[in-house]
């Protein structure tokens, strides 16, 4: 079925603040569950996509297959992702949010203070990261509910990211999101803020200070099983300093990653069943017929005439790769280089068992054994066929390896 116009529409980008549904002041704002309603991964391909890059693959025309690849990577890299920003409650995850998005006059500000300002979820998007929400989490403490109610409240398995934020220390509750977070299969960060006051009042010099931080956080999270994620030291009133830049440049990569490696893995998957298909469809069809008559082959026993065949079978001859180069505004040796199949020569010298064919094949001619009709001709011909099925099944992987480095090129960067 054709997916719907939300399927492929990203949520506007949010200028102001989206309250959460359980706030009522602001009851014309979006609600945190249609702004959840999106989700980043694919169960199925739509319709379209999947008819169009099967009629390509099957007639070997790979060069039809990157624009369809490229728009719709394209449509996925619109894909909105929510981030939760979480943490005990004075750790400074309001300000973080403000700092992060380098906030600009027309943005708006997460309300912050010295006392507890966030009673309820808000997201907050900016213009450094389309499409994206930043929800700013009541922190643990606000309430008396147990880690259970405030994960369940929250609704963490709503979320694609999560920030773990603190500060001062990296508390048992830091340690038990963390371990949820990890049993939920979603990837996160651990940020601690208030650097510079760190910095300010430690008698230790500052690179045994980061050194011990980074150290603390590592043990508390590995004495529970957790594994150690990305850890970044951040001054929430210095946005351009610290780890801050490679927090944003690493978040902007995961990000991508979020929005693209589910597609990625559905359209890898498709297009491998569909060349698959197409090897066990040739098999039969030279099991049946002789090589001349199912693949044009004059000379079976002209392994460059059997490649070239198969090379424009599945597309992946010169010219084709040629433009599938200038699709992807790439060299054509780009994608020569990772080919097996790229000339005889080539193929031979890197497959061992093709070469221990031919080896074979040589001496069999060489032998006694090919002057006896009833014994010569039969084995002679066995060797030809097995050859001729070991150039398809590499010609098919070298077309595998093309249509993933097609797919992988064609992630567009958050």
């Amino acid at each position: 079925m054709k997916p719907s116009q939300e399927y492929w529409e990203a949520i506007p980008l949010l200028t102001n603040v989206v309250e959460d549904p359980m706030s009522h002041d602001t009851p014309s704002s979006i609600s945190f569950h249609a702004a959840m309603s999106y989700h980043t991964g694919w169960s199925r391909l739509p319709e379209e996509v999947s008819r169009n890059i099967e009629r390509a693959l099957k007639e070997g025309k790979l060069p039809e297959v990157v624009p369809v690849v490229r728009e719709t990577m394209e449509r996925v890299s619109r894909t909105p992702v929510s981030i939760a920003v979480t943490g005990d409650s004075g750790n400074g995850m309001s300000s973080f949010i403000n700092a992060v998005r380098i906030i600009g006059l027309e943005e708006t500000l997460a309300p912050t203070g010295v006392v507890r300002t966030t009673q309820t979820r808000a997201g907050y998007s900016s213009s450094r990261f389309p499409n994206v929400v930043l929800w700013d989490l009541p922190g643990l403490g606000v309430t008396a509910q147990n880690m259970e109610n405030y994960v369940d409240e929250m609704q963490f398995s709503q979320y694609d990211f999560f920030l773990i934020i603190a500060s001062e220390q990296f508390s048992t509750n830091h340690v038990k999101l963390a371990r949820i977070i990890q049993e939920m299969g979603k990837k996160f960060y651990v940020v601690w803020t208030k650097l510079d006051r760190d910095l300010s009042t430690s008698v230790l010099s500052d690179t045994r200070l980061l050194q011990t931080i980074r150290e603390n956080i590592r043990k508390n999270l590995q004495k529970k099983g957790v594994h150690v994620p990305p850890i970044f030291l951040v001054s929430n009133f210095d946005p351009l300093l610290y780890d801050f830049p490679k927090l944003r440049d690493t978040l902007k990569i995961d990000l991508s990653n979020i929005r693209c490696s589910g597609p990625l893995d559905i359209l890898s998957h498709f297009c491998e069943e569909i060349i698959n298909d197409k090897v066990t469809s040739l098999k039969r069809r030279v099991a049946k017929e002789s090589l001349k008559n199912s693949l044009g082959i004059k000379d079976a026993d002209d392994l460059g005439e059997v490649l070239e065949a198969y090379h424009l079978l599945f597309g992946v001859n010169g010219e084709s790769l040629r433009q599938v180069a200038k699709s992807m505004g790439k060299e054509v040796t780009e994608y020569m280089a990772i080919m097996k199949s790229q000339d005889l020569h080539t193929l031979c010298g890197r497959d061992w068992k093709l070469k221990s064919m031919t080896c074979l094949v040589t001496s069999v001619l060489l032998s006694p054994f090919w002057y006896i009709p009833f014994l010569g001709g039969p084995v002679i011909r066995f060797f030809r066929h097995m050859r001729c099925r070991r150039i398809l099944e590499l010609v098919a992987q070298d077309t595998k390896t093309i249509l993933k480095k097609i797919l992988e090129d064609s992630i567009i960067p958050t």
